[in-house]
């Protein structure tokens, strides 16, 4: 059973088996979309909360939260497998549709790199409409349940240098049934996520209702300089604002 305490203003706690996840949540007044964005391993929500502040005042609620073992969230980070990272972000995907000013057939899910990851498995068991991967990983489904710190980094390292496909892959799998709008951005000098990783997940999505792919020359995998940041959040604003503007044409034309 998963609870959420709000502690003041924005700041929301979620109780995940039993530990506990810090997060954000921005909202407007009126009825939009939601977003929730997905940090990377290593990373946390401050890395998120300017862009979901540019979408907020476009008119979105959106939603940032630190994983188990990241940042104000519980457990150590050494510890946390990936079924507790995706846990996390089922819980926070459902506190983010439970808000009563959220549309549930419009809200979208921006993961970075193991976020990204978590964000394609999550497109499984939940209804996400807008999809945007930036550096996402890949990892073979072997030792699931071994904490995602201690994975032999030399395995994975080889896995990605290959390209893989959804018969051997449950992140690919749940992107081959996607079939909703996906953006992804590549670093051009990413040392992390080999091209094979960006072809195999452009491969995956044969059934979304539109793919994008954009590649910031020069970006390296965390992406720390500001030029490439902007660059970054330029195409994540514009993309997210064409999908909102699409889909409230949509509904004006037919309404429910």
């Amino acid at each position: 059973m998963k609870a959420a305490d709000v502690i003041d203003e924005g700041r929301v706690s979620l109780n995940v088996d039993g530990q506990r996840i810090a997060g954000t949540l921005l909202q407007p007044e009126a009825p939009v979309p939601g977003l929730l964005f997905v940090h990377g391993w290593g990373g946390d929500q401050e890395e998120d909360l300017g862009h979901a502040e540019e979408l907020a005042r476009l008119g979105c609620i959106c939603f940032t939260f630190d994983l188990r073992g990241h940042a104000g969230s519980d457990a150590a980070r050494d510890e946390v497998t990936r079924q507790d990272g995706l846990d996390d972000v089922i819980a926070a995907y459902d506190y983010l549709a439970s808000q009563p000013l959220i549309d549930p057939a419009a809200i979208g899910v921006i993961g970075t790199s193991y976020g990204g990851y978590l964000s394609a498995l999550l497109t499984e068991v939940r209804p996400v409409r807008w999809l945007a991967l930036r550096v996402p990983a890949l990892y073979p489904d072997a030792d699931w349940d071994v904490p995602k710190a201690r994975l032999d980094k030399d395995v994975v390292r080889a896995y990605r240098e290959h390209i893989q496909s959804g018969d051997a892959d449950r992140a690919l799998a749940a992107c081959e049934r996607f079939e909703g709008d996906v953006l992804i951005v590549e670093s051009g000098e990413d040392d992390r996520i080999p091209t094979e990783v960006i072809l195999s997940y452009q491969a995956a999505f044969k059934r979304a209702q539109s793919f994008s792919h954009r590649v910031i020359p020069g970006a390296s995998h965390a992406m720390r300089n500001p030029a490439h940041q902007r660059i970054y959040a330029t195409l994540l604003i514009n993309w997210i604002e064409e999908m909102v503007r699409a889909s409230r044409r949509s509904y004006r034309r037919h309404p429910e």
